[in-house]
């Protein structure tokens, strides 16, 4: 069932270490580990963490510590972040931790950044920062890559971070795909719900890429939620509590646990709820492994993508796990 298109390119997790009801954040935590020892087992490229601040259904708060976790307990798969949110840090610590990831773990770390910066008020003023600070994300980009080439103008040395090669890439949904490309940096882009947004983000970064140190040619992983099962309803229904989890942040304001996908079902929901968790099940490539296989052959046609990062999170593990491993049989068949 797979295709040449399928088996030539990269696929990538990026898990977001989302807590379940019923289980504590610890067990989050310890449920991404796991993961990313069935995914290396799989054949899956890389294996990335996420950053989120004050957000009842996520666990991955700091993603370096929890990289470190991720790449002591796997053997050869690279790992990373998905991303740090460099608008929330100071580049020179940033350099540093991640010098630290690649002296541990020589060869195996992606060093992964977002714009983003708190989703609330409350948390942006916890951290210190504003909306308006993600607006200068090109020139922290360019003060964190110089942390490592030595261009500091400070005099100052990051250690262990200098002389070291930590691949840069840039996550983006639109505006940062430029970003990338005036840095000549490798572009992450999502989601695939929204193609023609995604399209246009990567046509802009390939006509305006510069050849830098970093990468000589452009480069672009596309993200998103794939769901493969035994049926087309196997795999909706694992996007469920997702999509709940959505749809009551945006009608309520806060993005909460995951809740099993029964749960969800039983529930009589406002028409605004139904609404926006309508939309969440929506568009994703998610079904049997022909169907997905299908639609992955026509995404990789548009985008000409060198890798998928795949961004699934469900309340069943059994379920998610066994999605990983059809996915994988899609593009490493035989493994």
């Amino acid at each position: 069932m797979s295709s040449a298109v399928i088996s030539r390119t990269r696929f990538s997790v990026l898990d977001r270490s989302r807590i379940r009801e019923g289980h504590p954040p610890a067990q989050a935590l310890r449920d991404t580990v796991a993961l990313a020892g069935e995914a290396e087992a799989l054949g899956y490229h890389r294996f990335w963490v996420s950053e989120h601040h004050g957000v009842p259904g996520v666990a991955g708060s700091a993603p370096t510590v929890l990289a470190a976790a991720v790449a002591a307990a796997t053997r050869a798969i690279r790992v990373g972040t998905g991303g740090v949110m460099l608008p929330n840090h100071r580049p020179l610590v940033v350099a540093e931790q991640f010098g630290v990831l690649e002296s541990l773990f020589p060869g195996r770390i992606d060093m992964g950044l977002g714009r983003s910066v708190g989703f609330t008020d409350g948390v942006r003023k916890a951290l210190g920062r504003g909306k308006d600070d993600a607006e200068n994300f090109a020139a922290q980009v360019g003060e964190l890559l110089g942390w490592f080439t030595g261009g500091s103008p400070t005099g100052v040395r990051a250690r262990p971070a200098e002389g070291l090669a930590v691949p840069p890439f840039v996550l983006a949904t639109g505006e940062g795909a430029a970003i990338a490309a005036r840095a000549g940096l490798p572009l992450v882009i999502g989601d695939l719900r929204d193609r023609e947004k995604t399209l246009r983000g990567i046509d802009r970064y390939r006509s305006f890429f510069r050849p830098s140190a970093w990468a000589d040619r452009p480069y672009v992983a596309v993200s998103g939620t794939i769901a493969v099962a035994g049926t087309e309803a196997e795999a909706r229904r694992l996007l469920v509590p997702e999509a709940w989890s959505t749809a009551y942040a945006r009608t309520h304001g806060t993005f909460p646990p995951l809740v099993p996908a029964e749960s969800v079902e039983a529930r009589t929901m406002t028409g605004r709820e139904r609404a926006v968790y309508e939309a969440g099940l929506a568009g994703h490539i998610a079904g049997t492994a022909e169907q997905v296989a299908h639609e992955l052959e026509t995404v990789l046609a548009e985008t000409a993508a060198e890798e998928v990062l795949v961004t699934t999170s469900g309340y069943d593990r059994t379920a998610l796990l066994d999605s990983y491993r059809r996915l994988a049989a899609l593009f490493a068949p035989g493994r």
